[in-house]
C-alpha cells in the first residue's frame, strides 16, 4: 500500500511564512499528481495547489502569489511553501497522490492524515 505522511504545520502569526511537507512510501511505481488540499472547520475541502509529474502547477486563486508548491519525483515526495500568511489560510491541510501506481498494479488516490496550520492575525 502507499501512505503519506505531512510535516510542518504549526501556528504562524499573520504575514508570516510555513513550509509543509509530503513523503509518499510504499508500494510505489510512479504518482502522477501530488497536492495540497485544506478543509476550515465548517467548510469543504478546497483544492490549494497540485503538481504533476510533468511539471505542471495549478494553484487556487486564493494563494496564488503566496505559495509554492514543489516536487522531489524520485523521493516522492512534495512540499508547500506558504507565504505571508493571512487568518483565512488557517485550516488543516492534506497532502493528496492521484492516482499513484502501486508495483501491484493498482492504481489509487491516497491522502495524508492532514497538518493543522493556525494563523493568528
Amino acid at each position: 500500500q502507499v501512505q503519506l505522511v505531512e510535516s510542518g504545520g504549526g501556528l504562524v502569526q499573520s504575514g508570516g511564512s510555513l513550509r509543509l511537507s509530503c513523503a509518499a512510501s510504499g508500494s510505489i511505481l510512479s504518482i502522477y499528481r501530488m497536492g495540497w488540499y485544506r478543509q476550515a472547520p465548517g467548510k469543504q475541502r478546497e483544492l490549494v495547489a497540485t503538481m504533476t509529474s510533468g511539471g505542471k502547477r495549478n494553484y487556487a486563486e486564493s494563494v496564488k502569489g503566496r505559495f509554492v508548491i514543489s516536487r522531489d519525483r524520485g523521493k516522492n515526495t512534495a512540499s508547500l511553501n506558504m507565504n505571508d500568511l493571512k487568518p483565512e489560510d488557517a485550516a488543516v491541510y492534506y497532502c493528496n497522490v492521484d492516482p499513484v501506481l502501486t508495483t501491484g498494479g493498482r492504481c489509487l488516490e491516497v491522502w495524508g492524515q492532514g497538518t493543522l496550520v493556525t494563523v493568528s492575525s
